[in-house]
């Protein structure tokens, strides 16, 4: 069977599953950063706006750029209200389409483990930075147990079906963040964990949020019927529910910030 791969092409979907997860984390992540108003922000690996979305509200940048490789992402990131400000492009995160020196600040949330070389995607954001500029990132701790859909894939695991991870799932660890930002030459390097909760409604309104996500949704829906229910079976199971039928979820990402050299 092949590998499954993960895309994110729909941002109505990205935003009900992820773009709420991201929200939650995003928050604490720029209240860790504290950056001051009127920066010159680039957003990488921005989706579908949702953190752009954050920056603009909370910061007012003097001017934003956000680039992804998804354009069914960045449409729905265009129609956002508060991102109008926002400059999208279409680009890939080791090859930045911007002169150097260009942003006092580059993010990526929720993107690092998705880049297939981080160290040249890491790179990237330092060259378009200008000095003292901050370079910063969060990500689902993927290996440590800290991604939102782990009960599903659990399950998954468990009655042998494939689950997709992102290719570059290992640098998701704090250690790992801290020694690729370190190695980058990037100064005060600090990491953190960033732990959120969700509530959802009841447990379908779980599941279904869960399966617009690239990563499980996809293969859920190519399993055999009868399989497809038994795994829903066992989630529920793992998954009880309070005494208004609500599920609540805990999980956590790691973040990591530093300074381009003056």
């Amino acid at each position: 069977m092949a590998e499954p791969q993960i895309r994110f092409n729909d941002g109505a979907g990205y935003e009900r599953m992820m773009g709420v997860w991201s929200k939650l984390v995003g928050e604490v992540f720029l209240d860790w950063l504290a950056p001051r108003s009127g920066l010159r922000w680039i957003d990488v690996g921005c989706g579908n706006g949702a953190f752009t979305e954050l920056i603009v509200r909370r910061y007012a940048p003097a001017e934003i750029s956000g680039v992804d490789p998804s354009e069914g992402q960045l449409a729905f990131a265009r129609a956002r209200p508060t991102t109008r400000i926002a400059q999208f492009r279409q680009g890939d995160a080791m090859e930045l389409p911007y002169a150097a020196h260009t942003f006092d600040a580059a993010v990526m949330a929720l993107v690092i483990f998705f880049v297939p070389d981080p160290a040249k995607g890491l790179a990237e954001m330092v060259r378009v930075v200008a000095p003292g500029g901050s370079v910063a990132a969060y990500a689902w701790d993927v290996l440590g147990g800290g991604f939102p859909l782990l009960p599903i894939q659990r399950e998954m695991r468990a009655m042998g079906v494939p689950v997709p991870l992102p290719p570059s799932s290992d640098v998701s660890r704090a250690e790992a963040l801290q020694k690729l930002w370190t190695d980058a030459g990037l100064e005060g390097v600090e990491t953190r964990k960033i732990e959120v909760q969700r509530t959802f409604p009841d447990f379908d309104d779980y599941w279904t949020t869960a399966m617009l996500a690239s990563s499980t949704g996809p293969t859920v829906a190519a399993m055999p019927p009868d399989d497809a229910a038994r795994l829903k079976s066992r989630v529920r199971a793992a998954m009880p529910a309070d005494d208004a039928g609500r599920i609540t979820y805990r999980t956590w990402a790691n973040a990591v910030k530093g300074r381009v050299p003056s």
